[in-house]
């Protein structure tokens, strides 16, 4: 065991955890300015589970343009996004609100509800999304194109949802002080996001048990593609104890990222890691060349297109502004919040997620912010991912063993002491909101420790089990009885026409972005790149 190893699990490593608690309980209220949002992604299905390769709806405007409504990977692939709010509540019944529009535009289609996907075409018949005209609308385009050649299309129809946190602006002075920080506010702040970050990475794999809900997909998914997974029924693979199959290597999955070692231990570090990523050709990609034929197939052939393309479980981030790339924003003012992108859809809520669920992350995410988080050593970095992929594939098996410091601990055990930590900092949530509702979130998650069969993943494979279904029947059941349920309460017709003015205004947007494009793409394109080498 490692010196640092011995310092992240030794009798002291709670010692500033209580130190920063006893400083919040002196400004608890404080916890009221947290802020949230959700992203959430679900393709748009047919009556019979398969994929819709209609165009996205112009009726629920631009997707290049609209704030709330907008397409991922594929023209079949929604993603809705909720604005920031201080209060979790408000921010699911956004997202109530916005899918309950796109229903009233949607005829006879669906929202898948499961984030593995429903039945797919052929591979090249899958729409990749388009975005009109303009410049920054055929770069989004390209950036998918390039997708498609990368890692196939197949792949990047897994739907999850994103969970955006930020802690109130106000503690960060409160912090500095108490922590006699040196630097300004800004270094500080980011320098605290990446310690959440790590500690992220230490207990995730807490994440995947609990809202893990991916444990069966649908056989053709995988194609030829080699996979130790077993056969549920002739159409339908699956793991006994899995959480989440789209979290494991059988997801999202890049030999080309595999050379990026992304260093959380810096700010500095991480910018440079990633900066390095988007500017260094890698081999296949410079055979495959940016064009084909004249046409633009891949916006560059470095191991990275553009940042987002990493793949990871959490995202630093910060806002842009019009024409900045994303790590330009944290270059220039830091990090302001994190991206949590881990989280499958619960098939069984219509929204994907539930404030029970929304409240355990405000919880988890902020103890993660005020533990200790020592710089992780290559050892423990690797333990993390270790741990993490057993818990995607075999979270469930009784007695499974993680690996903490070097040494076997009982995932069991190790849920159970997370949760008894975490109870100060609920206590303290629930007098900053008024009431209970942390501390019965925390309960309904120590029930599933305490009984795996309680766990979403668990409840998927008993309901197939229990309805003799297939994959994709339990999803298509599954959306069929959301769509019920949010058809069944359309909006007022004031928040409808509230709707439908944001869809003409996005409309609009899009229109005057290319109207107002004076350059040609390709050029547009090499100063695009241009950002990242200045």
């Amino acid at each position: 065991m490692t010196s640092q190893e011995n310092e992240t699990n030794g009798p002291g490593f709670y010692t500033s955890y209580q130190r920063r608690l006893g400083l919040i309980s002196k400004n608890f209220s404080v916890l009221n300015r947290c802020l949230h949002g959700v992203e959430r992604e679900c393709l748009r299905v047919t009556s019979e589970g398969s994929l819709a390769r209609t165009p996205h709806p112009y009726t629920l405007g631009s997707a290049l343009a609209h704030d709330q409504i907008t397409t991922d990977y594929s023209e079949s692939l929604l993603e809705f996004i909720t604005a920031p709010q201080a209060d979790p509540t408000r921010v699911l019944e956004n997202l109530d609100e916005i899918q309950r529009f796109v229903y009233s535009k949607l005829d006879d289609e669906f929202l898948w509800s499961s984030s593995m996907p429903c039945v797919l075409p052929a591979d090249e018949d899958i729409p990749i999304a388009a975005y009109g005209a303009s410049n920054i609308g055929r770069l989004k385009h390209v950036y998918r194109k390039g997708l498609a050649v990368r890692y196939g299309r197949s792949m990047q129809c897994i739907a999850g949802i994103h969970y955006n946190f930020s802690l109130p602006e106000e503690l960060w002075p409160l912090l500095r002080e108490a922590e006699a920080g040196a630097g300004s506010i800004r270094d500080f702040q980011s320098s605290a996001y990446l310690a959440l970050i790590r500690n992220f990475h230490r207990y995730s794999w807490l994440l995947m048990y609990l809202f893990g809900a991916s444990p069966a997909l649908d056989k053709d998914f995988l194609g030829n593609r080699p996979h130790q997974l077993k056969e549920l029924d002739p159409e339908t693979l699956y793991l006994p104890y899995a959480t989440s199959l789209r979290m494991s290597d059988l997801g999202y999955q890049s030999s080309a990222q595999a050379h990026i070692k992304v260093d959380y231990n810096s700010f500095a570090s991480y910018i440079e890691a990633i900066r390095a990523a988007v500017c260094t050709p890698y081999p296949p990609y410079i055979e495959t060349g940016t064009r084909n034929k004249g046409e633009w197939v891949q916006l560059s052939t470095s191991i990275l297109q553009i940042e987002n393309e990493y793949y990871s479980r959490i995202r630093p981030k910060r806002a842009t502004s019009a024409g900045e790339r994303p790590l330009q924003a944290l270059m220039a003012r830091g990090v302001q919040y994190v991206e949590v992108r881990c989280l499958d859809i619960n098939p069984f809520l219509p929204l994907g997620i539930d404030v029970e669920e929304a409240l355990f992350l405000d919880t988890f995410l902020l103890f993660c912010a005020l533990q200790e988080s020592p710089l992780l050593s290559n050892e423990e970095n690797d333990q993390c991912t270790s741990n993490f992929q057993s818990v995607v594939t075999e979270g469930r098996r009784p007695g499974l063993e993680l690996r903490r410091g070097g040494q076997p601990i009982a995932l069991k055990s190790w849920a159970n002491e997370l949760i008894e930590h975490l109870a100060p900092l609920v206590e303290l949530l629930d007098r900053a909101r008024g009431g209970n509702e942390y501390t019965e979130a925390l309960v309904a998650q120590q029930a599933k420790v305490n009984d795996a069969a309680l766990t979403p993943s668990a409840q998927v494979l008993t309901s197939m089990a229990e309805h003799n279904e297939t994959f994709v029947q339990f999803g298509l059941r599954q959306s069929y009885l959301h769509a019920g349920t949010l058809r069944g309460r359309p909006l007022n017709p004031i928040r409808q026409q509230a709707f439908e003015d944001l869809a003409r205004e996005s409309q609009k947007k899009q229109s005057l972005l290319e109207r107002e494009d004076s350059e040609g793409f390709d050029l547009f394109v090499e100063k695009y790149h241009a950002l990242m080498r200045n």
